[in-house]
């Protein structure tokens, strides 16, 4: 039992689970194939209520900014080892960004198209020579008076394909050190924006992840998001909910490893016997038990914390790397357990072994984090 939830959260907790088994599940495979999901998908969850819980209610936002909403969408997706549909990744990543610097024309123009699923959003950061160094952006966008001309390229891109309205980040004081960034909403159709092909990534098929381009793109100045030149502390400020967002997901997963593992060492007989009777793999699958229980409490009381606002970034970025080097070596060893069928992509935890490869990577790579932590020390 989680004291962490109400009954509130418990009922939106089984509605999400009913929408994800209806809505989601039944066509994941199909997604993994075309990968992308449909934009039909989006809108059914808009009409869930599960798009924007922290925008304005006037725009079709839950207008909560109770984080735990946010994460039992994450965890029952987890659960499911669903990826294709980032509806945590503009819940948690991106709807901030609209949510907390929007202009009232903005909100208006831009909100009840995101909150109801018809306008699906991306944010691009990272650049085909830039990684988790954000000061190394080169994307360009000079002041033209009424409009920025936006030239250069993102890669990596969650959402790239299907998305209308992506937030770029960009250098509009190419001078000013980390007072040049600018937060540029770059929508679709625009003269000079382009995609690149839908990367071919080890997992996580079904989320269209895509490379953008950007040839003297005319973003009108009603569309920069902030002020200009405070695009990077508004990224600083979000990083620890991000990273929060993906040890959630990370604390979820590791739990239905442990369950597969277990399940699975029930049920497969070796010599006469199921596997999980043999010792070794009984201490196993205790460390591994032990080791979910950990990341839950862990977690959980990050939670608590970023509820309060006393979630610092240093424990953000413990939780983020500790919890996803976990969740990777789970993984490893449950797929280790199930033997040759572990190899095989029709069983979970082989898909499980390729989706949750990039967990240590993106939001800022396990070594980013310890830097962090480190520097917090005084180090």
């Amino acid at each position: 039992m989680r004291e962490l939830f109400t009954d509130e959260h418990d009922a939106f907790r089984s509605a999400v689970g009913s929408f994800l088994d209806k809505e989601v599940v039944p066509h994941h495979e199909q997604w993994e194939a075309d990968g992308v999901v449909s934009r039909e998908v989006w809108q059914a969850a808009g009409r869930q209520g599960m798009l924007g819980m922290n925008l304005p209610e006037e725009y079709g936002g839950g207008g909560s900014d109770d984080f735990r909403f946010n994460a039992v969408v994450t965890e029952e997706m987890a659960y499911r080892g669903l990826h294709g549909a980032a509806f945590s990744l503009f819940n948690d990543m991106i709807a901030p960004y609209y949510g907390s610097l929007a202009t009232d024309e903005q909100k208006r123009r831009w909100l009840p198209g995101l909150t109801s699923g018809d306008l699906i959003a991306a944010i691009a950061m990272t650049e085909p020579g830039t990684g988790s160094d954000l000061q190394g952006i080169r994307t360009t966008a000079a002041d033209q008076g009424d409009h920025y001309l936006l030239n250069g390229a993102k890669t990596f891109i969650s959402n790239g394909i299907l998305s209308d309205l992506v937030i770029v980040v960009a250098r509009t004081e190419p001078d000013a050190g980390v007072n040049g960034f600018s937060l540029l909403v770059v929508e679709r159709g625009m003269d000079g924006f382009g995609r690149g092909r839908n990367l071919d990534k080890i997992g996580q098929h079904a989320q269209d992840t895509a490379e953008l381009s950007f040839e003297d793109v005319r973003v009108p100045k009603e569309n920069l998001l902030g002020e200009a030149g405070q695009g990077f502390y508004y990224l600083m400020t979000n990083l620890s909910q991000e990273r929060l967002s993906i040890a959630v997901a990370g604390a979820a997963a590791i739990e239905a490893v442990r369950d597969l593992a277990v399940g699975y060492a029930k049920e497969r007989q070796a010599f006469g016997r199921a596997i999980g009777s043999f010792q070794h793999n009984r201490f196993v699958l205790a460390e591994m038990a032990t080791e979910a229980s950990l990341a839950r409490v862990f977690v959980d009381d990050c939670l608590k914390k970023h509820l309060t606002g006393d979630l610092d970034a240093a424990t953000a970025s413990m939780a983020k790397w500790w919890v996803t080097e976990t969740q990777k070596r789970h993984v490893d060893t449950a797929l280790q357990l199930h033997g040759g069928y572990g190899y095989m992509r029709e069983y979970p935890i082989a898909r499980a072994f390729l989706d949750s490869r990039v967990q240590t990577i993106y939001g800022g790579t396990t070594e980013i984090q310890k830097e962090i932590i480190g520097r917090s020390l005084g180090l």
